[in-house]
């Protein structure tokens, strides 16, 4: 025999022996509409409520996406994922943990979706880049200025991809009027428009109940770098908000985190924000930018209070010397003149629909691109927020440096930009 024969009759012979495959799946190769382990992103998440439910559902329709672990202080939370996982999968291989070191010890888990509550989004983040991965984190993705500028940086240090849940930046109405206003199409831009909620603010606590099992609500972890205060179940079944010690200031992030970041795009300004805060009352606050373009905040949603043309929530409008634009969840788009928008389709992807920012996410951890609402615009989009609420909460008007990110001759207005970390949470 020659050579090549006695080789492969000895590779037969060793696999039969051996007891190994003499095939690959198809699968393990990328064919047949698989995609191969190799290009696979393996994801785990953080905190996973309603909202967060919605947003895993979507990476769950990613073939490129292998989602393997859950971890959350509550354990109906953990078996309600671990079973969406079971279902999209048909194996039970997604682990449950309560501690989310466990999912961020792992080296096998390449991106981590954070839908925590609010008070956790920032340190989760932070500590999640520390441990190599990239992150999808809801919004609003800080409580302070100060935890939005440490977000941002430790982002950068560590060179991850870094996606905010803002996603009306991937819904399509909104990019067309985004769009419309940094093409010039709307003429000189002169007022930029967010829809807010009405500005509130409460210091109080829900009376004390019994602190149930670690295993079923780990009220300590859940609490986290919060100040502490006593157990109610309102808080771990989502009505946390409004509460200061959780829900970043007077409410505006709430939705803030989604209009003031798509005035910011309109306008041109992801790399800057507004140099002067006034608040008008409970329900509309006036700024600047530095070449003159104002940003009104104002209130929407609300039984069609604030006049506005387009009906849903999150409204935004743009408006220049030459004409205006809206747009809200509804999926509509009004404008004049009406021919900035012929032919552009109504009533089409809604708002709240986050299907096309994981992707954009997805693609960025696969070529390392920092997507549409990175680092970075979250950073000054989210100042803009917090900048105002401080600005609504001490009832005057405030001056802000964009550069040095600091309010101006304003010591008062400078400490409300941070908040400490209850111990032993930190970064």
């Amino acid at each position: 025999m020659n050579a090549t024969t006695s080789r492969r009759r000895f590779l037969k012979t060793s696999a039969l022996t051996l007891g190994l495959p003499t095939f690959i799946p198809a699968s393990a190769l990328g064919r047949d509409g698989h995609v191969a382990p190799s290009n696979r992103i393996v994801l785990g998440a953080i905190g996973i409520g309603p909202r967060g439910r919605k947003v895993l559902s979507c990476f769950l329709e990613q073939k490129d996406v292998r989602f393997v672990a859950i971890a959350d202080v509550q354990a109906d939370r953990r078996e309600t994922v671990r079973r969406m996982a079971t279902r999209k999968y048909g194996v039970e291989d997604c682990a449950k943990y309560r501690d989310m070191f466990e999912v961020l010890d792992r080296k096998d888990i390449d991106a981590v979706l954070i839908c925590t509550g609010d008070h956790w989004h920032a340190l989760a983040s932070i500590l999640a880049a520390k441990a190599g991965k990239d992150v999808y984190c809801e919004k609003p993705c800080s409580m302070t200025i100060a935890e939005t500028q440490e977000l941002a940086d430790t982002m950068k240090r560590y060179g991850r991809v870094f996606q905010a849940g803002t996603q009306r930046r991937n819904v399509d109405n909104f990019r067309h009027a985004c769009q419309l206003a940094r093409d010039g199409r709307l003429g000189r831009i002169e007022a930029v428009h967010a829809g807010i909620l009405r500005l509130q603010e409460n210091h109080d606590w829900l009376p004390e109940e019994p602190e149930p099992d670690p295993e079923l609500i780990d009220w300590d972890r859940w609490l986290g770098p919060a100040p502490w205060r006593p157990y109610n179940k309102r808080y771990v079944e989502g009505r946390w908000r409004g509460y200061y010690d959780f829900n970043g200031g007077a409410t505006l992030p709430e939705w803030g985190a989604h209009t003031i970041d798509l005035c910011q795009w309109a306008a041109d300004a992801d790399d800057t924000v507004p140099i002067e805060y006034e608040a008008i009352d409970d329900a509309t606050i006036h700024a600047r930018y530095a070449d003159g373009v104002r940003l009104v905040m104002r209130l929407a949603g609300f039984k069609g209070e604030g006049d506005w043309v387009v009906p849903g929530t999150c409204p935004v409008r743009f408006e220049g010397d030459e004409g205006w634009v809206e747009a809200a969840d509804s999926g509509r788009i009004a404008a004049s003149p009406g021919a900035l928008i012929r032919g552009f389709p109504q009533d089409g992807m809604a708002g709240t629909d986050p299907a096309k920012h994981v992707r954009d996410f997805i693609d960025g951890v696969k070529s390392r691109r920092q997507p549409a609402a990175n680092a970075d615009i979250t950073r000054r989009g989210h100042i803009v927020s917090h900048a105002a609420s401080i600005a609504w909460r001490l009832g005057r008007k405030v001056r802000f440096d964009p550069v040095k990110e600091v309010f101006l001759d304003d010591d008062e207005a400078n400490r409300m930009a941070r908040r400490a970390r209850r111990a032993p949470w930190h970064a």
